[in-house]
């Protein structure tokens, strides 16, 4: 019981510590990069890392993740805070979740906060990784936080949160009770027909 409730109903504490190391790692690993992407890259020199796959490049992004909705940034920083507001609430009132779900949760509200505050000091965001080997946005850290967060978080509620696997264990016995309920309505019915028959 005790291993249940600490993979199962992890202290808000934990949820809240565990979070929020992620959100200031992923908040200063974007902001860090950025001011070395700015200093490095502004001038507009390129710098290929891996030829053919990756390389830097310096992109003032009015938009949103990976170069998406461009104008709509002040839109976008009032959405990061709904955002790091939301995750907050749910890691303090969900009665069950997965641990994946406190990592993915902490990751996204650590890239939203990342590219809010270049919205909010700067009036766009800073972009600068660029894959060479396929057509896709300049993006940042914090594009991939929010992410990888996204994808974590929906993972561990897919797969391995309790409350979901509590939701589906409830509606399985749901079924198997109606099941019974249904066979034992039928035998009294099948019963009178065989002594209806055998009295023939």
């Amino acid at each position: 019981m005790e291993r249940d409730e600490l993979m199962y109903r992890p202290p808000r504490r934990w949820r809240f510590v565990v979070a929020s190391v992620l959100v200031v790692a992923f908040l200063v690993a974007d902001q860090l990069t950025k001011v070395a992407a700015r200093a490095a890259l502004a001038g507009g020199a390129d710098v290929t890392v891996i030829p053919g796959v990756l390389s830097f490049t310096y992109v003032e992004n009015t938009g949103v993740s990976f170069g998406l909705a461009a104008g709509f940034g002040p839109l976008f920083s009032l959405l990061a805070l709904v955002v790091v507001i939301g995750c907050a609430a749910y890691l303090w009132r969900a009665p069950l979740l997965s641990r994946l779900e406190v990592v993915g949760l902490g990751m996204l509200a650590g890239g939203a906060l990342g590219n809010a505050i270049d919205r909010v000091a700067f009036g766009f965001v800073t972009d600068f990784i660029a894959t060479d080997f396929i057509d896709f946005p300049v993006f940042n850290v914090a594009d991939i936080g929010v992410t990888v967060g996204v994808a974590l978080a929906l993972i561990g509620f897919a797969l391995f949160s309790p409350a979901n696997a509590d939701a589906k264990r409830r509606a399985k016995e749901d079924r198997s009770e109606r099941l019974a309920a249904r066979e034992q309505a039928g035998k009294p019915l099948r019963n009178k027909g065989s002594r209806g028959n055998g009295g023939r």
